[in-house]
């Protein structure tokens, strides 16, 4: 199957030997995001729901550089240095996804890249391939007409 490289000026630049998403077929695999100022590639400034929204609004970006948007996303994965922001992301992300919600798995890690608190990797499913219409075989055909 191809892969299609997704790149955007409107989340942070890849900082390291990955693209920020791929395509293949209808799904959409984004790399990992943590919360670096597009443009900047600094950390973003304030507390830790600053941090988890900006990972969102990243997400956001790729996702839109792939024709798709949050409401794709099937399965997120998120990496806290410190579970115990667990509810905090929870609220954060009640303001970006609508029911139904993505399968999702939060993951406690020792350290993330630029000292970030967090970080979220996804995957899409575009909605916008539509399905192929079912033809007629040439032998259902003639019994029709019959």
């Amino acid at each position: 199957m191809k892969k299609q490289t997704i790149t955007t000026a409107d989340a942070p630049a890849a900082i390291g030997t990955y693209s920020q998403a791929v395509r293949t077929g209808d799904t959409v695999y984004l790399s990992g995001q943590i919360p670096l100022v597009p443009g900047s590639g600094e950390l973003v400034t304030g507390d830790m729901r600053a941090q988890i929204r900006r990972v969102f609004e990243n997400l956001r970006a790729v996702a839109a550089a792939a024709g798709g948007g949050l409401d794709d996303v099937v399965k997120l994965n998120v990496f806290l240095t410190d579970l115990a922001h667990f509810p905090l992301v929870n609220e954060v992300m009640a303001g970006y996804f609508s029911q139904p919600y993505p399968a999702r798995a939060a993951v406690g890690v020792a350290a993330l890249p630029k000292g970030a608190a967090v970080e979220m990797d996804a995957v899409l499913v575009l909605r916008n391939i539509r399905p192929k219409k079912k033809t007629k075989t040439k032998r259902k055909a003639k019994r029709r007409r019959r």
